[in-house]
């Protein structure tokens, strides 16, 4: 694996691509946009989604998909809901043996799925895996220390992935639990928007930290009901991910979430940005996805109502704070 794709030039995708140049891989970084595409091979800078970071050299960046469908390796950083789109254009193109690594965290609003779901569904037996942790694209791409989880049903698949974007300061760790890598990724992204929102109303730390752990638990009781092992919920892809996207406001959707608690309306928050914030979308979905299993998870219920129900943000942290007491283990 000697040539590696990122298909997706935002942040994240630019500060893998980053990574897998550092590992020694000539790196295809496929964007949409044929300026952004002029000038990172022209200035060696994304500097609309990354910007002040000087890129390898390696990379190279392109707008044609069939390029980046020719590497040894093809890693998926597109929006979450925009993904399946991504590997319908991909199929045509790629050979038979050729993995994809999935590197959106999401679900699917109109269907509930999975990541690894959706591109199965288009991609039949293409070889899959996920990769998903604790990670700031800015600091990846820096070159800071990271660890994260690469999720792959073939071991001896993964090992070879890991070789070839794996390096001192990136530290992918195997594991063979795709469902629990994706849900910890997708879920915590709507718990930051709701720690961001406690941050912004200046409702404390210990309300932080509450929300953090009963968070983690949701993310449990969803997990383990479609199917998760409880150690990778309790590792680099679940509280990892979470004590990372809660405790910083690095984080996309945790700043969000302040912004909303200062007052502002989602619509004028999300005006300003470029960069999707995926706990926005996510939260509907996870909500969904909830309801037909049965899984209580009033958290991301309350996120969900305040972004796209019209319920007050007064009213929201009422409801939560009224709830009746129970056992913590429930």
């Amino acid at each position: 694996m000697r040539r590696i794709a990122v298909i997706g030039a935002g942040a994240w995708g630019t500060a893998l691509a980053m990574a897998a140049a550092r590992a020694g891989a000539e790196v295809v970084l496929q964007a949409r946009e044929a300026e952004l595409v002029d000038t990172i091979n022209r200035s060696r800078e994304n500097n609309i989604y990354l910007p002040g970071i000087p890129l390898d050299p390696s990379i190279r960046a392109t707008l044609d998909m069939a390029d980046a469908a020719s590497c040894d390796a093809v890693l998926l950083v597109t929006p979450a809901q925009h993904l399946r789109t991504a590997c319908r254009t991909l199929k045509p193109l790629l050979a038979p043996a050729t993995p994809l690594i999935i590197c959106a965290k999401g679900i699917e609003i109109e269907t509930g799925a999975l990541m690894s779901e959706a591109a199965a569904a288009e991609l039949g037996g293409q070889p899959l895996a996920v990769l998903s942790g604790p990670t700031f694209a800015a600091e990846v791409a820096k070159g800071l220390p990271t660890a994260v989880t690469l999720a792959i049903a073939d071991e001896a698949l993964g090992r070879r992935i890991v070789a070839a974007i794996g390096g001192r300061t990136f530290r992918p760790y195997l594991s063979d639990d795709l469902i629990g890598a994706q849900v910890g990724g997708a879920v915590k992204n709507v718990l930051a928007i709701a720690c961001g929102v406690v941050h912004g109303r200046s409702l404390g730390d210990n309300a932080r930290a509450a929300l953090i752990t009963r968070g983690l638990a949701e993310i449990a009781r969803l997990g383990m009901t479609l199917g998760a092992r409880p150690e990778t919920l309790m590792g680099l892809s679940g509280l990892g991910d979470l004590t990372l996207t809660c405790s910083s406001l690095q984080s996309r959707n945790m700043s969000l979430g302040a912004a909303l608690g200062q007052g502002r309306t989602l619509q004028q928050v999300l005006g300003e940005r470029r960069s999707v914030v995926e706990g926005v979308y996510t939260a509907r979905a996870v909500v969904k996805l909830a309801g037909t299993k049965g899984v209580d998870m009033p958290l991301c219920q309350a996120v969900d109502a305040l972004l796209n129900h019209g319920a007050s943000l007064d009213s929201v942290i009422d409801g939560l704070m009224t709830r009746p007491f129970k056992h913590e283990a429930l």
